[in-house]
C-alpha cells in the first residue's frame, strides 16, 4: 500500500493564468504523473483537470485499485485542478482517476489525459513513465531547417506502422526498435527525405488507423514503449530522414475510460451537439471555446516537437474544424455571430497553434489536411491566414486520379482536368498527396485504379508518378504504392513485399527510387515549387493526343517534361524550345529497367530554327506510349 497522499503542486500562479487564458502550451510539464522527490521521499505527483468533480482519487496497481487515502487536493484558486503527491509510486505502475461528480452519483474511472504511456489496448490504464533517452541526432537538429525548408525537396513516405511490415513467425507488427533498423534502411534506400506516420498516439480501436485518439501525449503501446519510439526517431534523424507525425485535434472517441464525460460534464467535448458531435465519424468534437481545452490541444502538438523531435505536424481534418456546417444539413448547425459558417473559436485555436509552434520550432513544418478552398491556409497569421507551412493539394489529387482512371480514348475530352491544377498551384504552399485515403474502402489500390491490360496498368502508374514528381509542390506517397500493390491497403496485413520477386513490381519500385533521387538532385523541380517563375507551359492544349509538355526551371537552368497519356507512340513529336541549345533525355518512365518497353531517345536533340508553341526553336522527340520523359540541356 502506498503512503497517504500529500499536498503538493508543480503549478505557479502564472501557470494557472496561462492555462485559464488558453495560452499555456507546455501543460505536459505540469499535468499527468511526474516522478519527483519530496522531502526526501521519491514518488509521483499527480495533477488532473476536473472542475465538476467533488472528489478525485488515484487508484492503481500500488493500492489494489482502492484509492483509500489517495484522494487528490483541489486547488484553492477555482482552477478546477486536483493534485497531490504519493510516495512510493514508481515508473511502470498503473493508475486511473476515480472521479465523483457534482452533477450525478455515477463514479467514473478515467485514464489520465496527460499520461505518457498507457496499457496495451484493449486495457486502458495509464502508466507512470519517465525515460532519459540520450539523443544522438544533434547534427540533424542543428541543421534540419535546410531539409524542412520550402525551398528544399520534400518527398514523404506515408505509412501506418502496424501494417508496414509484419513479423510473420510471431504474427505481429514490427516494434519501434525493429523499425529503427528495417524502416530506416528502406526509406534511405528509396531516397525519400521524410516519413509520415499515421497517428501513433494511443487509440483503443486499431481499425481507426489511429485517427480516433484517446492519448494525446502517449505513443501507442502496441509497438513498444515511449523510449523505443525515440530510438526510432533518433535512427531516422541519424540517417538524414525527417519525421512528420499525424495529429488529430478535430475529434475524439466516446470510450468510457477516456475524455468523454470526463468529470460528469462536457469538459473536453462541446456541450452543444451541433458543435460537439461529428456526424461522419460518430465521435465527439473538442470544445475550442474553452481556453483550458485549447491549452490541452496546443500543448499536445508542442509535446511531440519537444520530447519526440518531430520535424512536422500534419493536422488532420482541418476543414471539419473550421466550418460549423461541415457534413451538416440545414437546421443541424447555427451560424456564427456574423451570420457565417466559419467556426471562429477553432480558427483562433489553429492560429495560436501555428504561431506558437513556429515561434518555438521555426525549422519545422506545420501541414494542413484541408479539403476546401478556405482562403489563406498557408498564409501567415499576420496577413490574415491560418499560418500553416504546407497544405495538402486535394484538388490536384482528385482531378488527377479522376483523369488517370479514365480509359485513354476518353482522356481527350478531359484535358482540362489534368491541367486545372496549374490555375491555382501557387495560391498556397502545396504538397501533393497520393495518400492512404485513396487506397481503401473500395477505392482500389493505385495500380488497380489504372485502366487497360496488365502492361498498360503499370505504364499508367509509372506515368502518374512521373507527372507527380515533376508537378509543382512537394510529394507524399503512401506505402504499397511504390511496389504497385494490386490489393487495397488492409490494416491487418503488411505491404505485399513478395511482389518484388516479379519484374513489373520491382520495376515500379526502381522507378520511384529513381524519381526520388532525381527530384532531390534537380533544383529545377523544387526551387520554385511555390512560385510561377518555376513553371512554364509548352503544350497544354493537345487534347487529341493527350500530351502535356512544360518546363520546370530555376533562374539559370531548366528541364523539359513531356507526358503522353495515350497508348499511341509518337515517333516525331514536335516541341518548341526557347534556345538553340542541345538537349538530352535524362529520364524516361518507359525505360526497360522500370518494366517499360525501352523506347528511349538515345540521341542528342539539336533544335532547329522552326518556331513552335510560340518558341523560336523546336525539336522532334520520340514519345513512348503511356510514358513521361524528361529532357535537359546537355552539359
Amino acid at each position: 500500500m502506498a503512503n497517504e497522499i500529500k499536498n503538493h503542486s508543480l503549478f505557479t500562479d502564472f501557470d494557472i493564468d496561462l492555462f485559464n487564458a488558453g495560452k499555456h502550451f507546455k501543460l505536459y510539464e505540469k499535468f499527468g504523473s511526474h516522478i519527483i522527490d519530496k522531502d526526501g521521499e521519491q514518488g509521483v505527483y499527480f495533477a488532473v483537470y476536473a472542475p465538476s468533480a467533488k472528489k478525485v482519487e488515484v487508484i492503481g496497481s500500488f493500492n489494489n485499485w482502492e484509492g483509500t487515502n489517495q484522494e487528490l487536493f483541489v486547488r484553492w484558486d477555482s482552477s478546477g485542478i486536483w493534485e497531490g503527491f504519493i510516495a512510493g509510486v514508481k515508473k511502470g505502475d498503473l493508475y486511473k482517476y476515480r472521479i465523483s461528480s457534482n452533477h450525478d452519483s455515477k463514479i467514473r474511472e478515467k485514464a489520465d489525459p496527460y499520461a505518457r504511456m498507457y496499457e496495451m489496448p484493449p486495457k486502458s490504464a495509464s502508466v507512470v513513465w519517465t525515460d532519459d533517452h540520450h539523443w544522438k541526432d544533434k547534427s540533424w537538429m542543428q541543421n534540419r531547417g535546410a531539409s524542412n525548408s520550402l525551398d528544399a525537396p520534400i518527398s514523404v513516405y506515408e505509412l501506418h506502422i502496424g501494417s508496414w511490415k509484419k513479423n510473420v513467425e510471431e504474427g505481429r507488427s514490427l516494434h519501434y526498435k525493429e523499425l529503427a533498423t528495417e524502416l530506416v534502411e528502406y526509406v534511405k534506400d528509396m531516397n525519400y527525405t521524410h516519413v509520415e506516420f499515421l497517428p501513433i498516439m494511443e487509440h483503443p480501436y486499431y481499425p481507426s488507423w489511429g485517427y480516433q485518439c484517446t492519448g494525446f501525449f502517449a505513443p501507442t503501446s502496441r509497438y513498444g514503449n515511449p523510449e523505443e519510439l525515440k530510438v526510432l526517431v533518433d535512427a531516422l534523424h541519424q540517417a538524414g530522414i525527417g519525421i512528420f507525425f499525424d495529429w488529430v485535434p478535430a475529434h475524439f472517441p466516446s470510450d468510457e475510460h477516456a475524455l468523454a464525460d470526463f468529470d460528469g460534464s462536457a469538459l473536453y467535448e462541446h456541450p452543444d451537439p451541433k458543435k460537439g458531435t461529428h456526424p461522419d465519424w460518430k465521435t465527439l468534437i473538442f470544445n475550442y471555446e474553452r481556453p483550458q481545452i485549447r491549452s490541452f490541444l496546443i500543448s499536445s502538438a508542442h509535446f511531440w516537437c519537444d520530447l519526440y523531435h518531430a520535424d512536422g505536424i500534419r493536422v488532420d481534418a482541418v476543414a471539419s474544424m473550421i466550418y460549423l456546417d461541415y457534413s451538416r444539413n440545414d437546421g443541424e448547425w447555427e451560424a456564427n455571430e456574423f451570420g457565417e459558417n466559419e467556426y471562429l473559436a477553432a480558427i483562433e485555436m489553429i492560429k495560436d497553434l501555428n504561431l506558437s509552434i513556429y515561434k518555438e520550432y521555426p525549422d519545422i513544418q506545420m501541414i494542413a489536411e484541408e479539403s476546401t478552398a478556405f482562403f489563406g491556409v498557408t498564409r501567415p497569421v499576420y496577413l490574415g491566414g491560418l499560418g500553416f507551412g504546407l497544405k495538402w493539394m486535394m484538388g490536384w489529387m482528385n482531378d488527377t486520379l479522376e483523369y488517370i482512371e479514365k480509359e485513354p480514348i476518353y482522356r481527350r475530352y478531359h484535358q482540362d482536368d489534368i491541367t486545372r491544377s496549374l490555375l491555382y498551384a501557387f495560391s498556397e504552399n502545396y504538397i501533393l498527396p497520393l495518400s492512404h485515403d485513396e487506397v481503401v474502402h473500395g477505392k482500389k489500390s493505385m495500380l488497380s485504379k489504372m485502366p487497360g491490360d496488365d502492361w498498360q496498368k503499370f505504364a499508367n502508374l509509372r506515368l502518374l508518378y512521373t507527372y507527380m514528381y515533376t508537378h509543382p509542390g512537394q510529394k507524399i506517397n503512401f506505402m504499397g504504392g511504390e511496389v504497385a500493390q494490386p490489393e487495397e491497403w488492409d490494416v491487418d496485413n503488411s505491404v505485399s513485399w513478395d511482389l518484388l520477386e516479379h519484374a513489373p513490381h520491382k520495376g515500379m519500385q526502381s522507378l520511384v527510387r529513381d524519381l526520388n533521387k532525381f527530384y532531390r538532385s534537380e533544383p529545377c523541380l523544387y526551387k520554385y515549387n511555390y512560385g510561377s517563375e518555376g513553371f512554364e507551359w509548352l503544350e497544354m492544349s493537345d487534347a487529341d493526343n493527350s500530351v502535356l509538355a512544360y518546363m520546370r526551371k530555376t533562374d539559370d537552368d531548366y528541364v523539359i517534361v513531356i507526358l503522353n497519356f495515350t497508348p499511341t507512340k509518337h515517333d516525331a513529336y514536335e516541341i518548341g524550345v526557347h534556345e538553340n541549345r542541345p538537349l538530352e533525355e535524362v529520364f524516361s518512365s518507359d525505360n526497360d529497367k522500370y518494366y517499360g518497353s525501352g523506347s528511349l531517345n538515345g540521341n542528342v536533340f539539336k533544335p532547329t530554327s522552326k518556331s513552335v508553341h510560340g518558341k523560336p526553336f523546336s525539336i522532334h522527340v520520340t514519345l513512348p506510349s503511356l510514358a513521361g520523359i524528361i529532357l535537359r540541356p546537355k552539359k
